[in-house]
């Protein structure tokens, strides 16, 4: 049986991950909020390694308040970039595979085209600065990591805009959303799929990977779309 490790489980791919674990007996999964595993805490981490041997482990764990990250740049740096090396570094003693959730803010967002895994990074948040050392380091550490970078996550769980603007069309009768932002909304169940195929495979070709849904869209548009399918009045 395999055993596998869930950091940052109270967040909507943890909880889309848990979800699915129920359709895979045959792997031991074990899940950790922020509260029962500080990954910030290298001490912490090496404990909960210690008391179990880990095939995998999932980094669902970040810092991911984009506009807020500007003002709290220690707090995002120790959770996307010291949490990514305290459990890099433990994931390479006990020969771990590790799979970390990374973003497209790793790229400034000025493309025209849907962006490579090769693409030159640039990014222009500290939130995106912090995830992309934080793949960095991971790299240099590791050698089986995959770091799967995808975009505009949204589900039933935890705070993303699908629910934000479910929440809103209810309290208000007229919102304004930007429509000049262009990216692909990516469910997360779609996404914690993918990350069990990988388990289940037991895949070996390591790297970076993108992964997203189809299609492209403004927040305008997926606004729109999420109030015309909720038949919501707004």
């Amino acid at each position: 049986m395999k055993n596998v490790l869930v950091t940052g489980a109270n967040g909507q791919l943890g909880k889309c991950l848990n979800e699915l674990s129920e359709v895979h007996p045959s792997i031991n999964f074990i899940f950790t909020n922020s509260q029962e595993l500080d990954i910030t805490n290298k001490d912490d981490v090496g404990l909960v390694f210690e008391n179990t041997k880990f095939d995998y482990c999932i980094n669902c764990a970040a810092y991911t308040a984009v506009d807020k990250a500007e003002q709290e740049q220690d707090k995002a740096r120790s959770i996307n970039v010291n949490g990514a090396i305290n459990l890099a570094e433990v994931c390479s003693k006990s020969n771990t595979t590790l799979i970390h959730i990374s973003t497209d803010f790793v790229f400034d967002g000025k493309g025209n085209k849907p962006y490579m895994e090769t693409d030159k990074t640039n990014p222009l948040s500290v939130y995106g600065k912090t995830k992309l050392e934080g793949e960095y380091k991971i790299q240099n550490i590791l050698n089986n990591y995959f770091i799967i970078r995808t975009s505009w996550l949204y589900s039933e769980y935890g705070a993303n805009f699908m629910k934000t603007m479910l929440k809103l069309g209810v309290d208000r009768t007229e919102l304004s959303v930007v429509g000049d932002q262009i990216g692909t909304p990516t469910y997360a169940k779609d996404l914690a799929e993918v990350i069990l195929k990988i388990v289940v495979a037991d895949e070996k070709n390591y790297g970076v990977y993108h992964y997203s849904n189809e299609g492209i869209a403004s927040w305008y548009d997926f606004a729109k779309e999420i109030f015309t399918i909720s038949n919501s009045t707004i």
